[in-house]
This record gives C-alpha cells, sequence and structure tokens, in this order.
C-alpha cells in the first residue's frame, strides 16, 4: 500500500510540474504577481490540458488490462486489436455523413465502429488457430492496418487527410478548457471496470471456469469490450490516438503485482497517467518552444518497450 501512495505522488508531483511547462511565462511569480494573461493560460489550457492527460493515460491503460484479460494475451490492446483504427473509421463516417453532429454524438458513433472492430478481432481469433502467443497480436495489427487504409482512401476521396491525421496522432496541445470534459466518461468507465474487477478476473480464465462459478460469460465479455470501445472513442474524439500506452503498463504492474485485477487496477491507472505525463513532459521540452505529439513520444517509446516484451517472453520460452 505504502508503494501504492508513493506512485501517487510521483504522479501528482509530475502533474504539478506539467502546470508549469510550456511556451508561456507561467509560474508561481507571475501567477503571485496578479498578471492577467499568465493566469488565463494557467486556468484555460494548463489546468485542462494536464486533468486531461491524467484522465486519458489512466483510462486507456485500464482500457488495456481489461483487453488483455478478456482476450488472455498479454500483447493486446486497443492499438493492437483494431479498435482505436476502428473508432477512426467511425470518426471519419459521421464526418462525411453527418458533419454537424455533436461531439458527444461522434463519440458514440465511434465507439460503435470500435466495439465491431474490437468484434471482428475475436471473430478472426475464433477461426485462426493459434499455435503461438504472437499470432494474437499480429493479427491485430494485420486487421488495424487494413482499416487504417480504408480510412485513408475515403479520407483522401473526400479531402478530409487533415481530420484524419488530427485523429490518428496524439495531441495535446489543442486541449482546453470546454474541449476535454468528455474524458471524466473514460474516468467513469474505470471506476466501473474496477467494480467489475473480478468478474473480468474470472472471464480471463475461459468460458466454462466462468459458467462453473455462476456467472454468465457472454455479459461480462460484452461489458469489458463495451468499456474498452468507449474509452478508445472518448480518447480518439478528443486528443486522438495513444499507441502501446495499454500495452506497456498492464505488463509492467502484471510483473509485479500478479494477475489479480483488482489489485491491479488502481496500479495500472497512476503508472499510465504517470507514463503518459513524463511522455508529455519530454514533447514538450525536448525541442522547445516547439512540441512533439504524444502520440509520437508514446509510440517512440512504447514500441520499444513492446520489443523488449516480446524478446524478454521469447527467451523465458
Amino acid at each position: 500500500m505504502k508503494y501504492l501512495v508513493l506512485a501517487i505522488f510521483s504522479m501528482l508531483g509530475l502533474a504539478v510540474v506539467s502546470l508549469f511547462v510550456g511556451v508561456s511565462d507561467v509560474s508561481i511569480r507571475t501567477l503571485s504577481d496578479g498578471e492577467a494573461r499568465p493566469m488565463l493560460v494557467f486556468l484555460a489550457s494548463r489546468i485542462p490540458r494536464t486533468m486531461a492527460l491524467i484522465l486519458a493515460g489512466s483510462a486507456m491503460a485500464i482500457a488495456g488490462l481489461i483487453m488483455q484479460m478478456l482476450v488472455r494475451n498479454r500483447f493486446v490492446e486497443p492499438s493492437t486489436a483494431g479498435t482505436t483504427e476502428s473508432a477512426g473509421l467511425g470518426l471519419l463516417t459521421v464526418t462525411m455523413l453527418a458533419p454537424g453532429t455533436p461531439v458527444f454524438g461522434k463519440m458514440l458513433v465511434a465507439a460503435v465502429f470500435a466495439l465491431a472492430g474490437t468484434a471482428l478481432f475475436l471473430r478472426i481469433l475464433r477461426q485462426v488457430p493459434l499455435r503461438d502467443v504472437l499470432l494474437v497480436p499480429l493479427i491485430g495489427i494485420m486487421l488495424g492496418g487494413v482499416i487504417s487504409a480504408i480510412t485513408a482512401f475515403f479520407a483522401y476521396r473526400f479531402d478530409l487527410m487533415q481530420s484524419m491525421l488530427a485523429w490518428t496522432t496524439g495531441d495535446f496541445s489543442g486541449v482546453l478548457r470546454g474541449r476535454y470534459e468528455l474524458l471524466w466518461i473514460g474516468f467513469i468507465l474505470a471506476v466501473i471496470a474496477y467494480l467489475a474487477a473480478d468478474r473480468f478476473t474470472v472471464a480471463g480464465m475461459g468460458r466454462d471456469f466462468t459458467t462453473n462459478l455462476g456467472l454468465n460469460y457472454r455479459r461480462v465479455m460484452a461489458l469489458g469490450l463495451t468499456i474498452v470501445s468507449l474509452v478508445s472513442a472518448v480518447v480518439v474524439v478528443t486528443v486522438g490516438m495513444i499507441p502501446f500506452l495499454g500495452l506497456i503498463v498492464p505488463n509492467v504492474v502484471s510483473l509485479t503485482v500478479g494477475d489479480n485485477m483488482r489489485r491491479s487496477v488502481p496500479w495500472v491507472a497512476v503508472l499510465g497517467a504517470t507514463f503518459i505525463l513524463l511522455c508529455d513532459i519530454v514533447g514538450r521540452t525536448v525541442r522547445a518552444p516547439y512540441e512533439i505529439p504524444i502520440g509520437t513520444v508514446v509510440g517512440v517509446t512504447g514500441s520499444a518497450l513492446f520489443l523488449y516484451l516480446l524478446l524478454r517472453k521469447r527467451h523465458h520460452a
């Protein structure tokens, strides 16, 4: 418990650092002097951005943990199962057919597409003989590539490439007060995931085991996939795709905490927020005053850690 408290304080420390990192001169001195511009930037941009980072990081990490438990594969998460790519296709569809749809409506359409894409991924897994644990993420990456190609084709035909790039690249630079509040839905879904953690843990042991304990396997799967789809849609609509976050953090937590989801969820939430805060601070400082999109930073870091986990798995096998 004391280590979790230490992790929470580390996350809060990075959150405080995030509040004072950026191009505008926002510091304790300028805020205490009562200057109008620093206070406006602090309230309208820095606080919403930091809150968005915490909410998005924790929600996506928990979504990855749920997928890994339900699919029973440690190398699966929304960006390696076609879920986020399907959400992007849903956003493109609603933009083409009903461009005036409110943001909440776009989020619901993206969630439906994300759920359909995840269901297709699971259907493919049932049809393919899986002789190697690495075939599961490989199939998901291939499916995501096909969906991304379809999205790019229609975006090019309808002159929506700029919009598509905004969805496929995670970026928090445009987060302002009034433009991130949908991420609180992700927080609510994370709480639901914690309350249903024992059910997900049991479902991760297989259909027969779950049924023998008196649980409805289909309902538990439907609940988990709905949470994953809604979280993916909310994050993609608000800040864009953030790859590998839901893969790296749950694997790191499982190495120390184990596979009990009720114990893992708080750790995954805190470390997910900490990881994304750290990546965002690096992206804002390494080429200051310019900014590297967080999707790029997380993608580079996450892919390196992903390869390490793959090689580590091979070595132990």
